[in-house]
């Protein structure tokens, strides 16, 4: 089933009855002149169960510990926003797993050589589909592209991924004066940031509920960050969002901002369409595939990671 992703933009009371997640409005819970059944009929429920992603982007914002604790149960990831409006935190269940313990233990002994297997393949599939978006979105020449992907050796000891992305970049949003593909850069970075921080988090949940630890990475290993896993996996489901982007600034211009309607688009990011071992399925379902592949690399059933490809 396809778990939901809710974003919310304006004061809003959270809580949690008979397994629902209640939302109220504080203006109408706050009026002295509008009766019980009137507040009752303007709450909205949604059942957590449904519920995958949750975007809390306002200060006004109150959620119950009961609401907090429903959605860890079911594995929901909780995205929090700054007071730019970008996703600034990401909470996680501790357990998501039955054995979870073995889990961590075959993740901890994986090999290095392995992990290097793992990520050479895992850059092949993000050069190969970001030059599928290339050729969708910019009608680029890819055949170096291609040549690099072949090229790219176990642990990627030559940083063909750096070299690729020079290239990516420049062909993908080349015709925007000043882009760079940088965190502060000129738009439409933001569109990609917040783009990612909503793919990060769909895979962080992912590696939890394959029972992974989403801080031991194949490739990243920044001491200071606490999803070096998710950002080793996430790397070729990247080509969906500047995709996506690339399609925004198409509609809208270079220089829209990230409004409700934008962040509205980026949030179905979860449910876009992908391939993945020949068949269709949404990019959620997609990475829990993904993620289930990877803890059998661990185990030793797998020597490959099953990614989606973009035809």
């Amino acid at each position: 089933m396809i778990k939901k992703t809710l974003c919310f933009s304006n004061p809003a009371y959270l809580s949690l009855r008979n397994a629902q997640l209640v939302i109220k409005l504080p203006e109408i819970e706050k009026a002295d002149n509008l009766t019980e059944e009137f507040k009752k009929a303007n709450e909205l429920t949604r059942p957590i169960e449904d519920i995958g992603v949750v975007v809390l982007d306002h200060k006004q914002i109150t959620i119950t510990q009961g609401a907090l604790e429903a959605l860890l149960e079911n594995n929901s990831a909780v995205i929090t926003c700054d007071s730019n409006h970008m996703p600034v935190g990401l909470l996680l269940p501790l357990v998501g797993n039955t054995t979870q313990n073995e889990r961590f233990r075959d993740q901890l002994e994986s090999s290095l050589p392995l992990r290097k297997q793992l990520w050479q393949q895992t850059i092949q599939y993000k050069i190969r589909n970001q030059a599928a978006v290339l050729r969708h979105c910019s009608q680029s020449e890819t055949n170096c592209m291609m040549i690099w992907a072949n090229d790219v050796r176990s642990g990627d000891p030559d940083n063909i991924e750096a070299r690729a992305a020079v290239y990516y970049w420049k062909s993908l949003f080349g015709h925007i004066p000043g882009f760079i593909r940088d965190r502060e850069g000129v738009a439409p970075n933001c569109m990609l940031n917040y783009g990612y921080a909503i793919l990060r988090a769909v895979v962080a949940r992912a590696l939890v509920a394959s029972g992974m630890l989403p801080t031991l990475g194949i490739h990243h290993h920044n001491r200071y960050n606490a999803y070096c896993l998710a950002d080793d996996i996430m790397e070729p489901y990247r080509p969906y969002v500047d995709r996506l982007v690339y399609n925004i600034t198409e509609q809208y211009g270079v220089e829209v901002e990230l409004s409700k309607d934008i962040k509205a688009e980026l949030l179905s990011i979860p449910t876009l369409d992908v391939v993945i071992g020949g068949k269709r399925s949404p990019l959620m379902i997609a990475v829990s595939q993904t993620t289930a592949s990877l803890y059998k690399c661990f185990s030793g059933e797998l020597r490959k990671i099953v990614y989606p490809e973009i035809g």
